[in-house]
């Protein structure tokens, strides 16, 4: 959380601000070579000394000036009104700020169908980028029919303000049996996303080019923390980076997880380059009910940067907007490509990235290995270097996490997420070395807040 000590270190509420000052290095340019233990399938490791180019050569940037935005509100109240879900206005952030670049709005039918498809958009030049899941805004029968011959509609939040403007629109099926069964290879009950956002959903789509009026802000004391793309290639160029390995999460962060980033940096020094940065990149949009939530874990992510686990000097903390899908190897491509717009030419991918359990039989839903398998063949992801997870279990002899070797499996312990939570929940701390004990204090009060009241009744998760 380095940079958020520079950004923000004059906010009113300073409990995620840190008062150290980030070191900064001089880059040179490197020779291209390739390190053959970190190089992953049929790709090699591409280096250099700048910040790797956004999809489509330029950052998307959908806000309108400033100077146009009473215009914009004023069309805003002339054209037909779509009210946006809780996931809609995510996407609208995600779209709006350019993780998505170069789409510029909700998809049109053409390229829905090609994300479905292929995973990937053809742009107008011949070249391809990569999108695995679609991002569309759903209609009814009645919306579409209050929409009639309008070529533009203004999307609205939970109290009808103007949010946004769609124009040049284009109204086609939402085929939700194929939309589901691509981009999961399940139609199975059970889905959060689905669930969430695709079962009650109407049966249109709606896609056009995308204004929006205003930033889109939470006001849950985190939005300091939700750095465009732009922000974080400044931050990046601000630091004289030379390389920016991303890390997505969802979960608290144990040292296991903090040995594989420090030893990420380490490979990437032995590699030439000079000033590694990490992007440290928790998912901030919609997660199943039994995550734990964003407020809790930036507090955990706090307390693992104070308390020393992470560098806060070559660490940068910031808030990735996406809704989760929870889609698998099909997923985990959208997240490499967003954090290639942010920056990031490096992506650590782990075992079963954005993979969950079956939500009806007792297995996996997708295989382990295969995220990072279609992570290193993906269309239009050929400029990002993947790094594969090394596993890291907790070692009993050595008392704390350490990369597993097979050779002394006796030695090693392997807490599972589950175990973790149970351990949390009964308050009951986890061997020494498992995770930082500011953090650990952190995911106890978590679960303290869930313990039903002494007349039966289940609190809600309190604010962090």
């Amino acid at each position: 959380m380095a940079s958020m000590a520079v950004l923000f270190i004059k906010t009113p509420n300073p409990s995620f601000s840190f008062q150290k000052t980030s070191k900064t290095h001089s880059a040179t340019p490197l020779k291209v070579h390739q390190n053959p233990k970190l190089a992953p399938t049929r790709r090699r490791i591409r280096i250099s000394s700048g910040l790797i180019e956004p999809d489509g050569g330029k950052l998307v940037d959908l806000l309108v000036s400033e100077s146009q935005r009473d215009e914009k509100r004023r069309q805003a109240l002339s054209i037909p009104r779509i009210k946006l879900s809780r996931v809609d206005l995510q996407w609208v952030h995600v779209l709006s700020e350019g993780w998505a670049s170069p789409l510029r709005g909700f998809m049109r039918e053409s390229e829905f169908l090609q994300t479905l498809h292929f995973n990937s958009l053809r742009l107008d030049n011949g070249s391809v980028v990569n999108m695995s899941v679609p991002i569309v805004l759903a209609l009814d029968d009645c919306q579409k029919s209050r929409i009639g011959e309008s070529s533009a509609v203004a999307l609205v939040d939970s109290v009808d303000n103007p949010v946004a403007i769609l124009s040049n629109i284009e109204i086609y099926k939402h085929n939700k049996e194929e939309r589901i069964a691509r981009t999961w290879g399940t139609t199975a009950p059970g889905l959060p996303y689905v669930e969430e956002a695709i079962t009650n959903a109407g049966n249109w789509l709606i896609g056009g080019d995308l204004e929006v009026i205003e930033a889109i802000r939470y006001h849950d004391g985190l939005d300091r923390f939700r750095l465009s793309p732009k922000e974080l290639r400044d931050e990046f160029a601000r630091r004289d980076a030379d390389a920016v390995f991303a890390f997505q999460l969802r979960n608290p962060v144990h040292n296991g997880h903090a040995l594989l980033m420090m030893d990420t940096r380490r490979r990437l020094l032995e590699m030439g380059y000079q000033n590694p940065i990490l992007l440290l990149h928790p998912l901030g949009g919609y997660t199943k009910a039994d995550d734990v939530p964003l407020t809790w874990r930036m507090k955990q992510h706090e307390k693992v940067l104070e308390d020393g686990v992470l560098d806060p000097e070559t660490t940068v903390v910031s808030i990735f907007p996406s809704p989760m899908h929870y889609a698998g190897p099909t997923e985990v491509q959208w997240h490499a490509k967003a954090r290639i717009n942010a920056g990031a030419n490096f992506y650590i991918v782990g075992r079963d990235p954005a993979g969950m359990s079956h939500p009806v039989e007792k297995r996996d839903l997708y295989d382990a290995d295969h995220g990072n398998k279609v992570l290193s063949m993906a269309p239009g992801l050929e400029r990002l270097n993947i790094l594969p997870f090394k596993a890291a279990a907790y070692d009993k002899t050595q008392s704390k996490m350490a990369f597993f070797d097979p050779s002394r499996a006796q030695d090693f312990l392997f807490i599972s997420g589950t175990k973790m939570r149970t351990l949390a929940k009964n308050r009951e701390n986890p061997p020494d070395g498992f995770m930082c004990p500011g953090g650990w204090k952190v995911l106890v009060e978590y679960y303290d807040s869930l313990a039903p009241s002494e007349n039966g009744a289940v609190h809600q998760p309190l604010p962090a």
